[in-house]
């Protein structure tokens, strides 16, 4: 009787094999938020924002009838309530 011969299958990688991950962008911190979104980060809601920012706890700035809050004075209010 002859020898069964085994082929044996050899996968050589591809460039799609061997490409290194693709690097995510850097996450960067908006410099101002409008209300909707402050309220979507905080978990706040919209009059305790409004409050805050009478209270003078919240930086504003106006852009036509636009209310821009900081985002530092946003979350530097939400650490000063850490307990």
């Amino acid at each position: 009787m002859g020898v069964a011969l085994v082929r044996k299958f050899v996968k050589f990688p591809i460039a799609a094999d061997i490409a290194p991950e693709p690097k995510a962008p850097p996450k960067i911190d908006p410099i101002s938020v409008r209300i909707p979104a402050a309220v979507a980060a905080t978990g706040l809601s919209r009059s305790r924002i409004y409050e805050l920012i009478k209270a003078g706890e919240l930086e504003i700035a106006k852009d036509g009838s636009s209310t821009l809050i900081f985002f530092s004075s946003l979350r530097a209010a939400i650490e000063r309530r850490r307990s």
